[in-house]
């Protein structure tokens, strides 16, 4: 029987959001005593905590598991290298959501029974190791403070693009309703609940931000799809959600299933830390095929955004045709929009293309304690850049795509006379008035 004393240095300062431990087990070898192929130890755990050196413990959790060994002798097995240790793999062993308490007590036995063959075959068992992944008092004050920061930041924006659309005479947009709701989202995973965790032991940290996260995906990949969507459709067409159910319906559905894959491992381990759907080999290939094909959809979706893009581009080039039978001020007004909008989508490119490999490297970061000797780090530096990105982008977008109450159109109409030079460009359906000109720009069919 083993036990071990943790002790949690940090919450004099802030709480740990969440540690992961793994288990090393040192076999020596023994003429007699090998390790047999596919061996599982059965471990009897126990987890307790306490907030001071004299109270006394707290169980918190009590399971027994098993976990599969994967060892190697790289010596030859001889009387003469008795006593050497095999190489393993680590194994997981623990996963907590939250660390609240000051003192943690973990007890460890390996049970014998020859009749119910437990813990048989699998050799020597000289020392056990535990490796511990926290998240770190600096890190966790840096994201701390951006969480703070970044939560009134966008609420305010938000607030002010909302209320700039209902002082228009017009019903809101599709794609305004989408820039909102991807408003909401990004506001609902800036919400620093994390702070509620230095007072309350709340386990389901891990999960939440999991959840938080998955959603904020779904609403970014959706917008993006209509985004590019709504600067390509005719003007008949426009501000209809039902076309796009083909593109955002499997967006929602692989959420869902990333939500159902992490409810598999992270939802039992609310009631069991000592759970890991590593731990069987079933559990091992469903959860390295769930991340393969995560990361082969990531990488179909870019493309398809991609080729949108182009369409989009596409499309503006075919409007630069009205712009020379137009007076130089407003061409000159028309070019300078073109190029905003199409450095806007290169941004959005840019930004579409750092998230999938952000979510490839995640998905993969997550089990890479699992991958044997293929091995991917995220630092916190590529962690909150991309963080402060995303904010960023829904900053932009909304303070860009917030209608504008100038009516640059309907001043010049009077000077085009009876050229018609902007009959093309700015003519459209009053019931679907788009927030920008390129917006309107865009619609294939011109209203005569």
């Amino acid at each position: 029987m083993a036990g071990a004393i943790i002790e949690n240095m940090s919450t004099k300062k802030l709480v740990i959001v969440g540690v992961i431990l793994l288990l090393f087990q040192a076999f020596s070898f023994m003429v007699g005593g090998l390790i047999e192929d596919g061996a599982l130890a059965t471990i009897n755990v126990g987890l307790a905590y306490r907030d001071d050196t004299l109270s006394e413990w707290t169980e918190m959790a009590h399971s027994i598991e098993q976990r599969k060994l994967s060892c190697n002798f790289t010596t030859t097995k001889t009387y003469e290298n008795e006593g050497r240790y095999y190489e393993c793999d680590l194994l997981p062993f623990m996963e907590l959501g939250n660390v609240a308490h000051k003192y943690y007590l973990l007890n460890i036995r390996l049970p014998v029974s020859e009749r119910k063959k437990i813990n048989m075959g699998i050799g020597e068992i000289k020392d056990i190791r535990l490796v511990g992944i926290h998240q770190n008092g600096g890190f966790t004050k840096v994201w701390f403070a951006m969480k703070t920061f970044l939560t009134p930041s966008i609420l305010i924006i938000m607030v002010w693009y909302w209320r700039r659309i209902t002082l228009m005479t017009r019903p809101p947009v599709l794609l305004e309703k989408v820039i909102f709701a991807l408003g909401l989202c990004m506001t609902f995973i800036n919400i620093p609940v994390e702070w509620f965790s230095v007072g309350f032991n709340w386990t389901w940290m891990l999960l939440f931000g999991d959840i938080r996260q998955g959603i904020f995906y779904a609403m970014l990949l959706s917008f993006w799809i209509i985004f590019c969507g709504e600067h390509l459709m005719d003007q008949m067409e426009r501000n209809h959600f039902s076309n796009y159910w083909k593109q955002v319906g499997p967006i929602v559905f692989g959420s869902f299933c990333l939500f159902i894959f992490d409810m598999c491992e992270r939802g039992v381990q609310l009631k069991n830390p000592f759970y890991s759907i590593w731990a069987s080999d079933v559990g091992t290939e469903l959860a390295m095929a769930f991340i393969i094909v995560a990361g082969i959809c990531a990488c179909l979706y870019f493309l398809f955004l991609c080729f949108m893009v182009f369409q989009v581009f596409r499309n503006i080039s075919g409007k630069r045709s009205s712009l020379p039978a137009m007076s130089k001020a407003r061409r000159l007004h028309y070019e300078g929009l073109i190029f905003r909008f199409k450095f806007l989508m290169l941004v959005t490119l840019t930004c579409a293309a750092m998230t999938v490999i952000f979510f490839i490297i995640s998905q993969v970061n997550e089990g890479h304690w699992h991958w044997g000797d293929y091995t991917v780090q995220v630092n916190s530096a590529f962690f909150t850049g991309i963080y402060g990105m995303w904010n960023l982008y829904v900053f932009a977008i909304m303070f860009l795509y917030a209608p504008s109450h100038k009516r640059y159109g309907d001043e010049q109409s009077s000077d085009a006379g009876a050229s018609g030079e902007d009959i093309q460009l700015t003519t459209t359906i009053t019931h679907v008035d788009g927030p920008t000109e390129i917006y309107k720009m865009t619609g294939k069919e011109a209203q005569e």
